[in-house]
């Protein structure tokens, strides 16, 4: 846990082991794992040696009780590397961050050590191939069987589902929304592999059937028909900011990209970099950047003080940092030619998964409503 409390680099605000590992072992193969659509397991060990699974957990529990704000500089910079191992991080970020907010004494001294190393991995499993992440529309079911429950439904686009040991699972009690964490090789689990996504192919989406899955009662989070607003709240405010702070690592992948592309690339007999409309570009890179960590910084800073208002700093910074790295990689592709189509340029993947972080944790118009209503409700207040 050493590493991500010393020898930080002062450039990039995390730890040089970090920036290294990122570096040397996720940027020059993220787009073999891209084709591949799968990280290989040396990496995912790696991240365990690294204590990058669930860095916020208290000492006691095998954590190293990073502050949020350091957690998000730490997914920004894994963000930069490779979106699919970000989104790795995050759906673990979103089940380890519930059990330790919402979990009974015993539900934490079971899962948090093992979760902390990331044995097993965890994965959010709220949407599903007719209603999304509508929690209204869920058609998942959990059934009491005197000992316990006996959960039914199907869950789809599970980010992480074809490794995961442990899946946080939403399903209906009667007319609530219950949380559950079930075993990943717990009899009726059947897991399927999603290929040709179109975005972060690497992060190993599935299909998880459930039929019929007995759990115990410990099995539970948070009281019965709870989770709506209370567990899934807090989940997916988590997600929000990872994804966020993931997507200003985009944005810097972006500006890496073009700026060593534009300085080498001559038109005409002038280098690209010396162009007014490619500077302005890279200028709008370069502030989006600063200000998307800036928006991240206040999120985590809310959440280190437990202040409420961090809900609605994640929706606006994820809304913000998201099309920021759209645009940021479309100009990038823009600014590429024909080589942004190319997959000897990583900047084609990079427009490929900024795209998935305008719809996870959240549409960009879904934020859109949730901001504006907000501003509504303050403006009458």
């Amino acid at each position: 846990m050493s590493s991500l409390t010393t020898d930080h680099d002062p450039a990039a605000g995390v730890p040089a082991a970090i920036r290294s590992f990122v570096d040397d072992e996720i940027v020059p193969y993220a787009g073999e794992w891209d084709r591949a659509e799968r990280i290989p397991r040396d990496v995912l060990d790696r991240i365990c040696e690294l204590g990058l699974w669930a860095p916020f957990l208290p000492e006691a529990h095998g954590g190293a009780a990073l502050p949020w704000t350091e957690v998000g500089r730490l997914h920004e910079e894994v963000g930069r590397g490779c979106s699919a191992v970000r989104s790795l991080l995050t759906v673990h970020t979103m089940v380890a961050g519930t059990v330790l907010r919402w979990g009974t004494d015993e539900q934490r001294a079971r899962w948090l050590p093992l979760l902390a190393r990331g044995e097993p991995l965890g994965a959010f499993c709220l949407s599903e191939p007719d209603s999304g992440s509508a929690a209204d529309a869920a058609g998942t079911v959990a059934v009491p069987d005197g000992t316990g429950w006996r959960l039914t439904g199907t869950k789809t686009w599970i980010t992480g589902g074809q490794v995961a040991g442990v899946l946080l699972v939403f399903a209906r009690v009667q007319d609530a929304m219950s949380a559950f964490l079930v075993p990943a090789d717990a009899p009726g689990v059947t897991v399927t592999p999603l290929g040709g996504m179109m975005g972060t192919p690497g992060s190993m989406l599935a299909r998880i059937d459930l039929d019929r899955v007995p759990v115990d009662a410990q099995a539970l989070i948070g009281p019965e028909g709870w989770a709506a607003g209370t567990v899934m709240t807090g989940a997916l405010d988590l997600g929000r900011f990872s994804v966020a702070s993931g997507s200003v690592g985009v944005v810097r992948a972006c500006l890496d990209a073009c700026v060593a592309y534009t300085a080498r690339r001559r038109v005409r007999g002038a280098k690209l970099s010396e162009l007014p409309l490619i500077r302005r570009k890279i200028s709008d890179m370069v502030v989006a950047g600063r200000a998307g960590r800036l928006l991240c910084a206040e999120a985590g800073r809310l959440k280190d003080d437990d202040d409420p208002a961090t809900i609605m700093a994640s929706w606006i910074a994820k809304y913000y940092t998201s099309t920021a790295a759209t645009a940021a990689s479309a100009d990038a592709v823009q600014i590429h030619g024909a080589h942004g189509f190319s997959p000897d340029y990583p900047v084609a993947r990079y427009y490929r998964d900024a795209r998935v972080a305008e719809v996870i944790e959240g549409s960009t118009e879904l934020q859109q409503l949730t901001i504006a209503d907000v501003a509504y409700q303050e403006a009458r207040a």
